[in-house]
């Protein structure tokens, strides 16, 4: 009895270790490598979106964007001269 006991507490804390093993290799290793995979998808999705925008406005000179029931126009700023002189208050 005493021998069965014993066998049984012996395989009942391997499986612990290898659950709390498990429970550290997702935590330190597959948790960030997923996590940086997703960041550096969102962030190429960005880069091509942000590259069809300027290419677009390049080719066409203004961009038709839906948002919901409205549209934003985007358009190259070309700044007037007045727009370049500092005034200096105080």
């Amino acid at each position: 009895m005493k021998k069965d006991n014993t066998k049984t507490t012996i395989i009942l804390l391997a499986v612990l270790v290898l659950i709390l093993a498990m429970l550290v290799i997702y935590a330190f290793v597959l948790r960030p490598a997923i996590t940086g995979y997703a960041a550096n998808m969102q962030n190429q999705g960005v880069n091509i979106i942000l590259n069809s925008i300027v290419a677009q406005i390049q080719q066409q000179g203004y961009v038709q964007i839906p948002f919901g029931n409205e549209t934003l126009i985007l358009v190259p700023y070309q700044p007037t001269e007045q727009d370049n002189v500092v005034s200096l208050v105080g």
